[in-house]
């Protein structure tokens, strides 16, 4: 008789278990338990499904040799009992048996284990609003509703949808009813950004400017008060500014751990209520083991304990939570939180902490912004990247990145994995300081990049800073100044791109706000044109120019020099308010 296996979930993390555990014990006896329908399914595509990229729902349900993962699939081709519709109700450990309710016929009954496995997943955070209830309220975060939302637009029974939450869920939503479907789309966001938690506010006013570009209304600051609903179905989404008419809500504000089985039986959750577990996927105790979502890992970074809801952590997670069952030994040391998602013509993505959250974690953080490309400049399809580092002042310790791309390349995600490589090598708080960055080492030909990376450039720019080449200035305080018409008598800008890109400015400013210094001939420049005791903010198309600059003023005994990040490629991404009346 092999080993006895139940695994609570069948989504991610417990398929992979069970199919590694089959191969590693061919005589195991294990069984799966499900409450829905459909399982084993890729959710972080059901947007896509619903954009109709994805033409077939089956396809998320498949292998890549074309096999549709259901019942039939791991009870004949894996060896594995799956139970879909039914509800795993309570665990007896002195016992080891799983009370499981079939949600069809509601007939209970045990299921014995020598190791169990709850791969439980989260569960959408449900506003406590009115009318959240409606029938045509949907949170995108089993497949079965993304069918229904799906089936819904091909009725064309959707004119107007109203998104509620700005993190990958909700952009991706907002883009696929307004693209593929012509929907009338607005997102609301109740931070002042999109990705509040994952990115700082540049890189979520980036996403908002493409969402806009491409006709989805997105307003911030902006919170879902009340849903209006007529003969049970929302017919508008009141928030403390408006009220948007429409005929279908999504409501993807985030999700919460599913720890309900857990926590009654008594195994040890964390304070933000994931299931505690060792770097072996076990729990508090020794023959039950926790994988996905619903477990709470380490952050590579910061040392603190997360949940993060992510299919390919899930199934890394599953993968070692079943060699563990199975007695073999593997160990799983955490992650740094990454993610990157794509709407329209833009790819957006971080890894490690923001900003905020480093400062939250107890570091002393300092950040660069870079404007650079994500291949030889000379190359056809050459392309801009935007780029933050965020690193710890003093230790000189990699904290984080993000940053935005192109979205029809994979230009961003190969910047961003290079920087996680480094990030997550040791142990937990080891990882990379701004010197390895500095060196990385990647494949270079023109199509693909530059001779001077990406990630090279940007840490470049983060020890140019620590060294105190240069001060860079916070990106969204320009834009401030610049939407204000840099009323500070104290402050002007030197620009020092050619006449032809300067003019617009000058004209718009003033020659004694906006400076003409060109870079062409800076050496030789007179420096009486430049006021010593005025605040400068060095400005040209992507920085480099501005950074050479920097080191020809320094010297001269030019103490109040500002970088302007990612010049002008950058700030009028960030805002177009402020740009000469031919750029807007």
């Amino acid at each position: 008789m092999g080993l006895k296996v139940v695994i609570v979930g069948a989504v991610a993390a417990g398929p992979k278990a069970a199919c590694h555990i089959m191969r590693l014990l061919p005589d195991a006896e294990i069984t799966m338990v499900d409450e829905d329908s459909l399982i084993s399914y890729g959710g972080c595509g059901i947007p896509y499904f619903v954009a109709g990229d994805v033409a077939d729902e089956k396809e998320l349900r498949s292998t890549s040799f074309h096999m549709v993962r259901d019942i039939d699939f791991f009870e004949k081709a894996k060896g594995i009992k799956t139970m879909t519709e039914t509800s795993a109700l309570s665990i007896d450990r002195k016992n080891k048996t799983v009370r499981v309710k079939s949600l069809k016929t509601g007939e209970e009954s045990d299921l014995a284990y020598d190791k169990l496995l709850l791969a439980t997943g989260s569960r959408p955070f449900k506003l406590p609003i009115p009318g959240i209830d409606a029938e045509n309220v949907f949170a995108i975060s089993t497949l079965t509703s993304g069918i229904k939302v799906k089936d819904l637009l091909i009725a064309n029974k959707v004119g107007t949808a109203v998104v509620i939450g700005g993190g990958a869920i909700g952009v991706e939503m907002a883009e696929a009813f307004s693209d593929l479907w012509g929907v009338e789309t607005t997102l609301i966001e109740f931070a002042p950004h999109l990705f509040p938690g994952a990115v700082d506010e540049p890189c979520g006013n980036i996403m908002a400017d493409c969402l806009r570009r491409n006709g989805v209304d997105v307003y911030v600051n902006e919170g879902a008060q009340e849903i209006i609903c007529k003969d049970g179905k929302a017919v508008a989404v009141k928030t403390n500014n408006r009220e948007i008419p429409c005929d279908l809500v999504i409501a993807a504000t985030g999700v919460r751990v599913r720890n309900e089985l857990a926590v009654a039986a008594g195994l040890q959750v964390g304070l933000r209520g994931g299931i505690t577990v060792n770097s072996r996927m076990q729990t508090s105790d020794p023959n039950i083991y926790a994988a996905g979502d619903c477990s709470e890992i380490v952050h590579m970074v910061s040392g603190e304990r997360m949940t993060i809801p992510l299919g390919s952590l899930a199934n890394r997670e599953g993968r070692v939570a079943g060699t563990n069952i199975a007695g073999k030994n593997a160990h799983f040391k955490g992650a740094v939180g990454s993610f990157i998602v794509k709407a329209y013509d833009t790819a957006m993505g971080s890894a490690g902490l923001t900003m905020r959250a480093a400062r939250m974690a107890g570091f002393d953080p300092a950040c660069v912004w870079i404007s650079t490309g994500d291949r030889a400049h000379f190359f056809p399809t050459h392309a801009a990247l935007y780029l933050c580092l965020v690193y710890d002042k003093r230790t000189r310790k990699v904290l984080g990145i993000q940053g935005t791309g192109p979205g029809d390349s994979d230009s961003l995600s190969v910047r961003l994995d290079t920087a996680m490589a480094f990030m997550t090598q040791g142990g937990v708080g080891d990882g990379a300081r701004v010197e390895d960055l500095c060196n990385a080492e990647t494949a270079y030909a023109p199509p693909f990049s530059s001779a001077i990376d990406a990630i090279n450039n940007l840490a470049f720019t983060a020890e140019n800073q620590m060294n105190g080449y240069l001060t860079m200035m916070d990106p969204m305080e320009f834009i401030k100044m610049a939407e204000a018409g840099f009323p500070d008598p104290d402050t002007v800008i030197v620009d020092v791109r050619t006449w032809v890109e300067v003019e617009p400015f000058v004209e718009k400013y003033g020659k004694d706000k906006w400076i003409y210094f060109p870079y062409a001939t800076s050496r030789e420049n007179s420096l009486d044109v430049l006021p010593k005791d005025k605040n400068i903010l060095l400005f040209c198309s992507s920085g480099g120019r501005a950074y050479e600059v920097i080191r020809v003023l320094a010297p001269a005994g030019f103490n109040n020099i500002r970088f302007v990040p990612g010049g002008h490629a950058f700030m009028s991404k960030l805002s177009r308010k402020w740009l000469p009346e031919s750029q807007q």
